[in-house]
């Protein structure tokens, strides 16, 4: 699986899919995988990841009415993708919901349960929710033909016996997506995340925390009993912090079976960008492959030494 999922302040909605004059709008944004707006890199004002930043001419100032004009559009732009965001996350869960039944589900039930009066962007929504369901959970939405508007859920992850790095995590895929998800975040936050950033991905994800979902069961216990207790992730409380916070960074086991270079890529594909993007994170998941490269080497010198003293 590591589909190795997975996002900017609300919807990042930067990357365009591909046009394809032959279809129709859905088909065309469920083709393209239109980036879909992911929790991960939720950034802040001055939070860039190590993004490369292109340094142009200062901007002019702005009169007084002007700037509040602007402000005024961009708190607009920020409710608009809020919304859009919370339609996304309200998608998946009903299209998780519905195929339990593995009855097909019609994009007139989409937008009479869901979408409502958004339908001029139900194109742009099921996409997103496309992307959402096959990083975090291992689903393809699949159109029954382009000119039906008639859709099944695909199961496309491996059994998870069968992921070599994985073995030991139990559970099922849709777990293991849960985890990459959690890793990337805390990744991109430069190797820890607080355990506020963590809950706030899940409910960006439509899930939440503490309450009882049919894929993960409680997810907090799932994070805190399963992930935590088999040293996926490590817990602790952020030195001098006040009021006292907690935080969550990659436990010896993630750090022992799952490359930082597979969580970057995870990242970079649900913004359909390269890993490089992120110069920082890619230097140090570079040093981290050239680190697993020498174990692996003296291993297996330390394999042949004993083979030839046998």
């Amino acid at each position: 699986m590591l589909q190795k999922p997975e996002s900017g302040a609300l919807p990042i909605l930067r990357a365009e899919g591909e046009k394809d004059g032959g279809r129709d709008g859905e088909t065309q944004a469920l083709a393209a995988s239109q980036e879909a707006a992911s929790p991960l890199l939720q950034e802040t004002p001055g939070e860039h990841l190590g993004a490369r930043r292109e340094e142009g001419p200062a901007e002019p100032a702005l009169a007084p009415r002007g700037a509040r004009t602007l402000a005024a559009k961009a708190s607009a732009r920020r409710r608009a993708y809020r919304r859009l965001d919370r339609t996304v996350a309200e998608l998946v869960q009903f299209l998780l919901v519905k195929d339990k039944k593995k009855s097909p589900i019609t994009r007139s039930e989409m937008v009479k349960y869901v979408i409502g009066d958004q339908k001029d962007l139900s194109p742009e929504i099921i996409a997103r929710a496309a992307e959402h369901l096959r990083h975090v959970f291992g689903f393809e939405l699949k159109q029954l033909g382009r000119k039906q508007h008639t859709y099944i859920l695909i199961n496309k992850l491996k059994p998870l016996e069968e992921e070599e790095e994985e073995e030991d995590l139990g559970g099922g895929g849709p777990r293991l997506g849960l985890l990459i998800m959690i890793l990337g975040l805390i990744y991109m936050k430069g190797n820890s995340a607080r355990e506020t950033q963590v809950w706030e991905m899940l409910r960006r994800l439509g899930v939440r925390p503490s309450k009882y979902h049919f894929l993960f069961g409680y997810p907090k216990r799932l994070i805190m009993e399963d992930f935590v207790q088999q040293r996926y992730l490590s817990y602790r409380q952020v030195p001098h912090s006040n009021p006292p916070e907690c935080e969550f960074s990659w436990g010896p086991r993630s750090n022992l079976e799952i490359s930082k270079m597979k969580v970057l890529g995870f990242v970079a594909k649900l913004h359909k960008k390269e890993p490089q993007h992120w110069p920082v994170q890619y230097r140090e998941a570079l040093a981290d492959e050239a680190d697993r490269a020498r174990a692996k080497a003296r291993a297996e010198a330390s394999m042949r030494a004993r083979a030839r003293g046998a």
